[in-house]
């Protein structure tokens, strides 16, 4: 979007242009001058709202822009529409707080993620993937390199001068806490193990790479809370759900994610099986965009099987199912809400879960971290993503609860940034809670 004059030019209508497209199979999708028209749209609709102007920093960076030409959205000049792109991390936020958007029936179809994660795409097409990004779109890769001596990725991670040459060399911020990793996979320690007991045709579990790779305790608590509630979790072949190859804008190593992933779970779905996703970011994937990013109609199957786990063991509460038989109590627990969780629309489960174990207040964090996928690790975005997450970090830090927990594990990763405690996963506070308090 270049600067233009506007003499003589036609006034921006709310309503759909005819270049309209958030699936990334379809051919106008690719179109730069139909990205354009939709870009000045959805620009020309939020000016004139301005309901979401305090939940990431794209916002301000788009009306300030839009502000410092007279309103003129048709004047942003490259430099500008990039960074409303670059500071958009995806979180959702503000298409759970608009009122024009396609789950809302509105006539606008308004879905500015979606539009700005198109908008990055055909960039990335334009003018290629950068390095980092290439990088940190393949967290499977990183995670098994890393696992080979995950002693040395560890410590080479800790140390001021390696970190230095990294932010030099890959634009990783220099103090940025990156993931641990384990020699040993979630997945490998599995296969180890004798069939959990409970019935085996009730869910299979969708680890996610970063807890496969960088916290794998947490599918093993998972596996640990289900068997105690009848329910044997299976582990089926997956790899990444795909999230963070379309924050970097590479479809096409998206759609051959999901379509892998589809392939493996599609036949479980059609069983009858809920698909359990521990990260709330690939259950947000899986759910909301595998039918349109794949494109299927197995991928539709596999979208409507799932669920995320608190989610599922709620309906288990519901039939009177759930197995209450705790023997310790967390106490209070401060409980983040992750933004991807959010977009769901599913409700507030895990604190509906941890409300279950005797002696238990649960506080709710409902402030987005500002970790966001890979965004805060950027070089550029760390002191940005530090700021957005001020104030969950104020929130969770004034509970002055025993325990912290979120489902998000790379937000856990941002509290500990921010305040020097990891938050655990609420599957977690479970498992601990049916043990024997030592």
């Amino acid at each position: 979007m270049g600067a233009v004059p506007t003499t003589h030019m036609s006034r921006i209508k709310g309503e759909p242009t005819p270049g309209m497209s958030y699936n990334p199979n379809d051919s106008i999708y690719w179109d730069r001058n139909a990205l354009n028209g939709e870009l000045e749209r959805a620009y020309e609709i939020c000016h004139g709202c301005r309901l979401c102007f305090n939940l990431c920093p794209s916002f301000p960076a788009l009306f300030n822009a839009i502000d410092g030409h007279d309103g003129d959205v048709r004047q942003l000049t490259p430099a500008e529409n990039d960074w409303v792109i670059d500071t958009c991390y995806q979180c959702k936020l503000c298409y759970v707080k608009c009122p024009y958007t396609p789950d809302d029936k509105h006539e606008f179809q308004l879905d500015f993620p979606r539009l700005l994660m198109r908008a990055n795409a055909i960039r990335r097409k334009e003018n290629g993937i950068p390095l980092r990004e290439t990088l940190l779109c393949r967290p499977e890769m990183l995670g098994s390199i890393a696992g080979l001596t995950p002693s040395i990725a560890n410590w080479a991670n800790k140390q001021p001068m390696m970190r230095k040459v990294m932010q030099a060399t890959l634009g990783i911020h220099e103090q940025k806490i990156l993931p641990e990793f384990y020699s040993e996979t979630f997945e490998q320690w599995f296969a180890k193990q004798p069939t959990p007991a409970g019935a085996t045709d009730k869910a299979v579990l969708f680890t996610t790479c970063f807890v496969n790779h960088n916290n794998p305790q947490v599918a093993k608590d998972a596996v640990e809370v289900f068997s105690k509630n009848n329910v044997a979790l299976s582990c089926p072949k997956q790899n990444c759900c795909g999230m963070p190859a379309m924050e970097a804008g590479d479809m096409e190593l998206a759609k051959k994610l999901a379509r892998s992933n589809v392939e493996s779970l599609y036949p479980h779905a059609k069983a009858g099986k809920k698909i359990l996703a521990i990260n709330p970011t690939c259950s947000y994937m899986l759910r909301k965009e595998y039918a349109e990013l794949d494109g299927t109609p197995e991928a539709k199957v596999v979208s409507e099987a799932t669920m995320d786990l608190s989610e599922y063991l709620f309906t288990l509460k519901q039939k009177g199912e759930f197995n209450r038989e705790f023997k310790s109590s967390p106490g209070t627990v401060a409980y983040h809400v992750p933004c991807h969780l959010k977009a769901q629309n599913i409700g507030f489960r895990s604190r509906d879960m941890l409300r279950l174990i005797p002696g238990t207040t649960v506080k709710m964090v409902e402030q987005c971290s500002g970790h966001d996928g890979t965004w805060a690790m950027k070089k550029e975005f760390f002191p940005l993503s530090m700021l957005a997450g001020k104030k969950a970090f104020d929130e969770m830090t004034e509970v002055k609860a025993d325990v912290m927990a979120t489902d998000c594990p790379l937000a856990a990763i941002q509290f500990d940034q921010a305040i020097g405690v990891r938050p655990v996963h609420p599957i977690q506070v479970l498992a601990k809670a049916y043990r024997e308090e030592k």
